[in-house]
């Protein structure tokens, strides 16, 4: 069979499994229209993640200078993107000069905006480039406003925005500044780049790709999750492909066993780091909601919860029976790791509990799962803000701002603790009464949409088609 799109794509994450996972997934959409493409992960990456070739999509590495242990090698956040850069750059000099020194050389570079010097790289070698954002559109147009000095609180589509609703660099000044500086830096070359693409789908955020692009167009091309759960139309992509994390099955069993939509599951993202006091406050209000709960805790977080709490939960799933109606026993299962959109498509699930990353919510979108959020910091406030206003899929926890616990490590500590009589009322108004209904339905019409999308002649299928004959042309 001839391949309908010549040409050999390199693509270049940032190194961390929230970037990785879309990018992946894209560069395997690519594939399967024909494309050679090869995906470049840090050594230190590809040393961690057992990544199989899977057929369609190759795998190179590059450094970032910090080849034994990666990001918890550098001193600083600041000293790492600054070596990434330096190192960054030089391997990937090397690695498509490798190419170009072979039958296939590289004539599109792929790369996450957080990476602005693979784009210098590219036009070095004077090759077609194209920038993946792996967040909303919204997100990605308050960075370009502030960028370029606009209003960041009025965004198309959604009114105003108040401060908590603001990506957490701008309600939380001086939070994070150098990966503010980073966040920023992804627009000071981007008007070089031959294509810009984000990991969402056009109806999903009309409004905002419409006003971006008057000032650059976006091609939306998600979501990007493994085609079996959405058009099917990829050869064996079920799963991403990467997990940093160990993975155990019990998942599926504990959850066939449960009544459809009787569950909720909850996951907060493999960055995740709640102080001790929102743990406890979390699995109290868990607890007391008396709904079932499938719930993931890092083995370095199980210290954070209550005393007891994991034996009694596992003292009740031993003791009751099947045929018993619970009657409040055997109400959860802690996992350490769960195969997520496994979980997530699974008819037991009521709803999802998150921190509103941009890859579990466009997960829970794309299968009809409405969602209680708990945003901790970067993009996940204006995420939380389109779930509960805009798409109607779910609500944001409101913060108690009376109660100030100190914790060093949490993130959120200067947004005070969300409070279990809060997480239980969150949970009564997703999983019952007219309302859930109304989110339900929602959900429903977000999925069918996603679906329709990502489909033949759908928007992001149709803005792939047009990335490669816009590639093949100029690459003839």
């Amino acid at each position: 069979m001839e391949d309908k799109f010549g040409g050999h794509v390199l693509a270049i994450p940032y190194p961390a499994q929230g970037h990785i996972n879309p990018l992946l997934q894209f560069s395997k959409r690519l594939a399967s229209k024909g494309l050679k493409v090869t995906l470049a992960n840090t050594i230190f990456i590809s040393k961690s993640l057992p990544l199989k070739s899977s057929g369609s999509v190759q795998f190179d590495t590059i450094s970032d200078g910090y080849d034994e242990e990666g990001f918890a090698q550098a001193e600083s956040i600041a000293a790492y993107l600054a070596r990434m850069e330096a190192e960054g750059s030089r391997t990937l000099i090397e690695l498509i000069t490798k190419y170009n020194n072979s039958p296939h050389p590289i004539n599109c570079i792929i790369y996450d905006p957080f990476l602005p010097w693979a784009l210098d790289v590219a036009k070095q070698f004077g090759l077609a480039s194209a920038a993946f954002f792996t967040q909303t559109c919204t997100v990605n147009y308050i960075y370009y406003m502030h960028y370029h000095g606009g209003d960041v609180t009025s965004i198309p589509g959604l009114h105003m925005l108040e401060p908590q609703d603001l990506p957490s660099y701008f309600s939380v000044p001086g939070s994070y500044p150098a990966y503010l500086e980073m966040v920023m830096n992804q627009y000071s070359n981007l008007h070089e780049a031959d294509f810009i693409f984000a990991n969402s789908f056009y109806k999903l955020e009309q409004q905002v790709v419409d006003s971006m692009s008057k000032v650059c167009r976006m091609l939306t091309i998600g979501p990007t999750i493994p085609s079996t759960y959405l058009d099917n139309r990829i050869e064996d992509n079920k799963e991403y492909g990467v997990n940093l994390y160990k993975i155990d099955s019990v998942c599926s069993d504990w959850l066939n066993s449960k009544p459809p939509g009787s569950v909720i599951y909850v996951a907060f993202g493999s960055m995740a780091n709640l102080s001790h006091k929102q743990m406890e406050e979390l699995a109290l209000g868990l607890k007391g909601s008396g709904f079932y709960f499938l719930w993931v805790v890092k083995e370095s977080e199980k210290a954070k919860l209550p005393p007891n709490f994991i034996e009694e939960l596992e003292l009740e799933i031993s003791t009751s029976t099947s045929t018993s109606e619970d009657g409040g026993k055997g109400k959860g299962l802690m996992v350490t790791w769960s195969p997520q959109l496994e979980v997530l498509s699974n008819e037991a699930v009521g709803c999802f509990f998150t921190h509103g990353g941009w890859n579990s919510t466009i997960e829970a979108l794309s299968l009809g799962v409405p969602m209680i959020v708990m945003p901790q910091w970067t993009d996940q406030p204006t995420n939380s803000k389109l779930v509960q206003d805009v798409w109607k899929v779910g609500v944001r926890v409101k913060v108690d701002h009376h109660h100030h616990y100190h914790d060093a490590n949490n993130i959120t500590d200067e947004n005070g603790i969300v409070a279990r009589e809060e997480i239980e009322s969150c949970i009564r108004k997703v999983m019952e009464g007219e309302a859930a209904i109304e989110m339900k339905k929602n959900a429903e019409k977000w999925k069918s949409l996603a679906i329709e999308a990502v489909s033949d002649g759908g928007t992001s299928d149709t803005d792939i088609h047009e990335f490669l004959s816009k590639l093949t042309t100029a690459t003839a």
